[in-house]
């Protein structure tokens, strides 16, 4: 079910006023809140028509779908909600119908859902590791399998993933569950570049740092299971470390530092002429590390492709 602005002419006039050469639909996932939001307001207002995906949009987010809906209309922009829950397959399937429905058509999608976890990597249980992986990887792999059939058959399409500077960065310790996510994450999304290139479907990577104020990432942190295990560490040695890890992440970033600049950052991704995207692009106000690692391993990464003659594979082909 989607809930779309009623004026698709306000919108239009929006789009002229601001001069966007043309409008995408655009699938931004894991919509209701923190950088998900943020980026489906943005593009909205870039003049592009946004389905902000969530959860429970006739339940516990109505508020926040009734919010956007009252918003779009207030700003004359085409932002509408729609009921996806990247752990399901039936739920994922449901929502790119919708969007097919209602415009013929999906040019970009948003991997943003994710959850973050704290606490001792040990006192997390293999079903809480699971679900991690369930969010942060396979609910891209859901949403990829299937928004990729209408992308390939259109010959153009961009895939955006949200990714973590913790991939290839500074990684404090009590967040390994959330860090090996995004790592399997990041790793899908540099496979999946390549073996999309020729399709015409466009990959970015756009790497946020630890933001820890404006998000509410960290504050709606799940916590381990084990809370016998977990009280072992906060007892024994490692007493206080995870005190020290919050305010050390927090003493790191810079007063002005702006979560929505995230937002800012796809929104210039996704209005760059194709063939002129950057592969990764960094957010990272503390500027722990993760740039200067990823420009090896990417570098890296494109000598292997020269080596075995698949060169060509790492600039996507327009098509048609």
């Amino acid at each position: 079910m989607s809930t779309q602005a009623p004026s698709k002419d306000a919108a239009s006039k929006s789009v002229v006023s601001k001069s966007i050469v043309s409008e995408s639909i655009i699938l931004v996932t894991g919509a209701s809140s923190g950088f998900g939001l943020m980026t489906a307001r943005a593009l909205a207002e870039a003049g592009h028509t946004v389905y902000a995906s969530m959860r429970e949009t006739e339940g516990r987010n109505a508020p926040r779908a009734a919010d956007l809906a009252a918003w779009a209309q207030a700003e004359g922009v085409d932002l509408r909600t729609v009921e996806l829950d990247v752990q399901s397959d039936d739920s994922v399937d449901a929502a790119v119908e919708t969007i097919i429905a209602d415009t013929g058509r999906i040019d970009v999608v948003v991997h943003n859902a994710g959850h973050m976890v704290f606490g001792p990597a040990e006192a997390f249980t293999p079903d809480q590791y699971i679900q991690q992986y369930d969010v942060n990887v396979l609910g891209a792999q859901r949403v990829n399998r299937a928004a990729l059939p209408h992308l390939r058959a259109q010959g153009n399409g961009l895939l955006v993933w949200v990714g973590s500077s913790s991939t290839r960065g500074g990684t404090p310790p009590f967040l390994a569950p959330y860090f090996a996510a995004k790592a399997a994450m990041d790793a899908l999304a540099v496979s999946y570049a390549t073996e999309l290139a020729l399709w015409g479907i466009e990959t970015v990577v756009v790497v946020p740092g630890a933001f820890t104020k404006g998000t509410d990432h960290f504050a709606h942190a799940g916590a381990p299971s084990d809370t016998a295990r977990a009280a072992e560490y906060e007892s024994g040695p490692y007493a206080g470390i995870a005190d020290k890890v919050l305010k050390g992440l927090a003493s790191l970033e810079p007063a002005d530092a702006d979560p929505a600049e995230v937002a800012r950052a796809i929104g210039r991704v996704v209005d760059t002429p194709f063939g002129e995207r950057p592969f990764r692009v960094h957010v990272d106000p503390s500027e722990d590390g993760a740039e200067v690692v990823n420009a090896v391993a990417d570098r890296v990464r494109r000598e292997l492709y020269r080596n075995i003659g698949l060169e060509t594979l790492l600039h996507p082909r327009r098509v048609g």
